[in-house]
């Protein structure tokens, strides 16, 4: 999902003054086992960090169930394709 934000903030980049709303914002949702969750937010943290305002918020929320529509597989195997692991 795209949007711009509502929030206003005069910043500087360059020496030109520029009002922060109009900068885009992106929402990102990703599902991951629950053993991947730290390293998976360990790396959208590295990646995503400027130590600046704006840098965004991370989320992390149960999700109930997954279904792999192909296979009618439930759960925490819907998500790993042991496929590949062969």
């Amino acid at each position: 999902m795209r949007g711009v934000g509502k929030s206003r903030q005069g910043r500087i980049y360059r020496g030109v003054v520029y009002d922060t709303s109009s900068i885009e914002r992106v929402l990102l949702s990703i599902i991951v086992r629950d053993k991947n969750v730290e390293k998976v937010v360990a790396a959208i943290q590295k990646a995503a960090q400027t130590d600046e305002i704006g840098d965004g918020r991370i989320f992390v929320i149960p999700v109930e169930d997954a279904v792999r529509i192909r296979t009618g597989e439930r759960g925490d195997i819907a998500l790993y394709n042991a496929e590949q692991e062969k």
